[in-house]
């Protein structure tokens, strides 16, 4: 299994990955690429490939490469869901969008423990668990969400770092409840105070 390009180390007609090499099709065909049944095999297998490279990269704790891998993954989601024609075959996939957040989710936020602190982790789930929310939104699903075993966990987590590392309300936390309460007031002075923080923390 290759560590950098496809795990497989193949390189489609010249291309890096197959997502690649699909991104430069639509160019060609100008946006208006349809995906056949050649693509979608190709795509289904670029998929399984990354699935397992991630699942290493967890046990090894290369988490930045396995945020990586996930992020490539959701890439192609996104394109297969613009380009078929085909809607039982994109639910197919899209139904493993969660599952694959949540990878991406714990995996930076375990690096983001490691390479910036505690809070910045603790921020890293809530936009995780956000947009794992939003997946259930898209199909109508959001009183799921509240049940979902893998939002559970991501929690589980965070709860883990506040207690471990003594962190109370992130200041993003502190914000969203000031705004949420109508203190304005209080809701300016975080902002100033999280735009005064260097970027990326």
């Amino acid at each position: 299994m290759e560590a950098k390009g496809r795990p497989d180390g193949e390189r489609p007609d010249g291309a890096q990955t197959y997502l690649d090499y699909l991104q430069r099709e639509d160019v060609r065909f100008e946006g208006q690429l349809l995906l056949t049944e050649e693509h979608a095999t190709e795509i289904d297998r670029e998929f399984f490939q990354f699935y397992h490279r991630r699942i290493c990269w967890l046990a090894l704790r290369e988490f930045d490469r396995a945020v990586g891998d996930a992020d490539h993954t959701l890439r192609l989601m996104d394109f297969a869901a613009a380009h078929s024609g085909d809607e039982e075959w994109v639910v197919s996939h899209e139904q493993y969008r969660p599952f694959v957040l949540f990878h991406r989710t714990q995996a930076a936020a375990l690096f983001r423990l490691t390479e910036e602190g505690p809070e910045e982790a603790v921020e890293e789930i809530n936009a995780g668990l956000e947009r794992i929310r939003e997946v259930y939104s898209r199909f109508e699903a959001e009183e799921e969400f509240s049940e979902d075993e893998l939002a559970e966990q991501l929690r589980r987590l965070q709860e883990w770092i506040r207690e471990n590392y003594s962190v109370g309300r992130t200041l993003r936390e502190q914000l969203a409840d000031a705004v949420a309460s109508e203190q304005y007031e209080l809701a300016a002075q975080l902002r100033d105070e999280l735009s005064r923080r260097p970027k990326g923390q």
